[in-house]
């Protein structure tokens, strides 16, 4: 009988989960963006991310600091922002972060380098009737 290792391994998982929720909260306390992000990320969490950049973009030079942190994200990371973003540009409340996200990737990223994107495609087919 494995339910009691089953039980204990979900209660472990959530446990895992709350401690890094705090952790989450604790980054954007203290302003660490670019940790809060990765972390956001990891935990599939796209309205986190975007509220760590809504975060961002309140800063004095929020752009800037926006640029400097997505440009630091691994490339994994910049795949899984770029699906987010393409259900916030529809939304009209989001659509500014979007846009701003999608201009960081496109001065930043090579376009041979985007076409390696999973889901590019389909992503820019989604982000044109709305941008």
């Amino acid at each position: 009988d494995v339910t009691e290792i089953e039980e204990k391994e979900a209660q472990a998982k959530q446990e895992q989960q709350i401690i890094k929720e705090q952790e989450l909260s604790n980054l954007l306390h203290e302003k660490r963006y670019l940790k809060a992000l990765g972390l956001a990320i990891s935990l599939d969490r796209p309205h986190t991310v975007l509220t760590v950049i809504k975060a961002i973009l309140r800063e004095a030079d929020g752009r800037k600091h926006l640029e400097e942190n997505i440009v630091r994200l691994r490339k994994d990371q910049k795949e899984a922002v770029l699906t987010f973003l393409v259900t916030w540009n529809t939304n009209s409340r989001n659509c500014h972060e979007a846009q701003a996200v999608i201009e960081t990737l496109l001065k930043h990223e090579a376009p041979d380098s985007l076409l390696q994107y999973s889901g590019i495609q389909a992503a820019v087919e989604s982000l044109l009737p709305y941008t």
